[in-house]
């Protein structure tokens, strides 16, 4: 490969949270309706190249692994699907995004795409991590971040919060 493909290509809706630790984008490769394999190549070389080593999926069902594997990221799997379990599901996968943080782990969060629900798995994990003081400062710093509301599903998500003991 040559000229600007070479590094391959941003996924959509990408966003850093905590440049050169933590982003979040749609799932490399595009949303269930219009994924396509050349495409998720093309994005998981971008992360590759932008030095990222660990992606955390929140999908409903785990997609890619296999794929993520062999551009040499490691990857977790959170799937929120609501209901009771869901408490239980943020806060490990809270603790993992801390954990490889704190490894020095450059880490991409995805859904589907950027959804209510992943802005609030990210504001829920910025008060859950004591980065944030409270639900409301973290919806209004997420909010300015990525320039749109975070509606019923994000709200729903801080609805679950564990306790933190970090």
């Amino acid at each position: 490969m040559r000229g600007r493909w070479a590094a391959g290509i941003e996924p959509r809706g990408f966003t850093w949270v905590y440049r050169g630790i933590l982003a979040v984008s749609e799932r490399p490769g595009g949303s269930t309706a219009v994924h396509r394999r050349v495409r998720r190549d093309e994005e998981l070389l971008w992360l590759k190249h932008q030095g990222f080593t660990r992606v955390i999926s929140i999908l409903p069902v785990m997609q890619n692994l296999a794929a993520y594997v062999e551009h040499g990221l490691s990857a977790s799997h959170y799937p929120l699907r609501g209901g009771p379990a869901q408490r239980d599901v943020l806060e490990a996968c809270f603790r993992d995004l801390a954990a490889s943080m704190r490894d020095a782990q450059v880490v991409l969060l995805h859904g589907d795409d950027v959804s209510d629900r992943l802005l609030g798995v990210v504001a829920g994990y910025l008060v859950w991590s004591g980065r944030a003081p409270s639900v409301p400062g973290s919806i209004a710093l997420v909010e300015r971040l990525f320039r749109r509301s975070v509606g019923p599903d994000g709200r729903g998500v801080l609805m679950a919060l564990p306790v933190s003991d970090e």
